[in-house]
Order: C-alpha cells, then sequence, then structure tokens
C-alpha cells in the first residue's frame, strides 16, 4: 500500500509546473510559448531571468528530492523507488498541463539525491564539467544521467547504496528519452550552445 501511496504523491509533487508558475508570477509571461516550449529551468533561462530559472531549477529537484526523502522515512526501498518514478512522470506528464511537461533532467536529479547523495554530487559534477567543455545544456545532461549508471553500480558494490541497478538504468533511459529531439540535434551538429542572454 505505501509503495502506491508513495507513487501518488511523487506524482502530485512532480506535477507543480513550478516553471510556469514562477514565470508568470514574475510577469514574464507563459513560458511555454518561447524557445522550446518546454516548462524547465533551461528554458526559462531564455526569458532572460537568471534568478527565476535558478529558483525553478532548484524547485524542480526538490519536488523530485521531498517525496523520496519521506519514502526513505515512512516505507521501504519499493517506496522509496515508486516516489522518484511518480515525480519523474508528474513533471514529464504533468495533469495540469493535458500531460506535456517538462523533460525531466532538474526533477531526475532531485531523484537521484533522494536515492543516494552521492551519486546526486556525481551527477552535477559531471553535469557541470561536461557543460565547461561543450555549453550545451542538453549534452551534459545525457552524460551526466549515463554515467550516474556505472556509478550506481560501484556505489552499491562498496555498501553506500542499497538499492539495485535496475531504477538508475531506467531513469537514465527516461532522460534520453524525453531529449530524443535534441539527440538527434546533436547527431547533426545542429543543437545550439546555452545562452544566458534573453531570446526571443
Amino acid at each position: 500500500m505505501s509503495t502506491i501511496l508513495f507513487l501518488v504523491i511523487g506524482y502530485l509533487c512532480g506535477s507543480i509546473p513550478f516553471g510556469l508558475l514562477l514565470t508568470k508570477a514574475a510577469g514574464l509571461g507563459d513560458v511555454r510559448s518561447i524557445g522550446s516550449g518546454n516548462i524547465g529551468a533551461t528554458n526559462v533561462l531564455r526569458t532572460g531571468n537568471k534568478k527565476i530559472a535558478a529558483l525553478t531549477l532548484l524547485c524542480d529537484a526538490l519536488k523530485g528530492t521531498i517525496p523520496v526523502v519521506a519514502a526513505h522515512f515512512l516505507g521501504d526501498d519499493l517506496a522509496v523507488l515508486a516516489a522518484g518514478f511518480g515525480a519523474l512522470a508528474g513533471h514529464i506528464f504533468p495533469v495540469w498541463l493535458k500531460f506535456k511537461g517538462g523533460k525531466g533532467v532538474a526533477t531526475g536529479l532531485g531523484v537521484l539525491f533522494g536515492w543516494n547523495w552521492i551519486l546526486g554530487l556525481v551527477f552535477v559534477g559531471c553535469w557541470i564539467g561536461t557543460f565547461y567543455l561543450t555549453r550545451i545544456s542538453s549534452a551534459s545532461a545525457l552524460t551526466a544521467v549515463l554515467i550516474a549508471v556505472p556509478v550506481s553500480y560501484l556505489l552499491a558494490q562498496a555498501g553506500y547504496s542499497t538499492l539495485p541497478l535496475w531504477p538508475f538504468i531506467i531513469l537514465a533511459a527516461i532522460i534520453w528519452a524525453t531529449h530524443h529531439a535534441n539527440i538527434r540535434r546533436l547527431l547533426k551538429g545542429e543543437e545550439p550552445k546555452s545562452s544566458f542572454s534573453k531570446k526571443p
């Protein structure tokens, strides 16, 4: 029962469209009408408001971490996994926005921190390192979540994680699937580099 409960709790937390709510509250309009049309922090950054973009990133991550941490205290490992996948599903398919949400990177990061904080730090380090070299947000996210898979296995072998490998494989597969258009552009060399300036 706790597994289903935390799946629902995770979904409801994940479905809160912070990118949309924060940009509207700041008088920046509907973030879905600019750039990629995404509600995530990367697209919010295209409004030119770095503070709102950073706040979106934080809130999107926390809505992945909070239900997972709650499940740690109140449920078992299955509840922990359910809370994480529920949050990720909620962000990508929010019921409030006709199931059209974000790509799940920030929320996925929050879930990773909830599952294992060391793995969360590894993700952040890989993202920063890749972004420093490429200046491409999507490439950074794809690289970081891919590297998180073998690292999760190593952490489990070293006794720093009680979770199996498969949830991390599935999470990585989901993030890669939501970035299918970005992957095509990357392969063609057409993926734009991220900018901190306002774009039309």
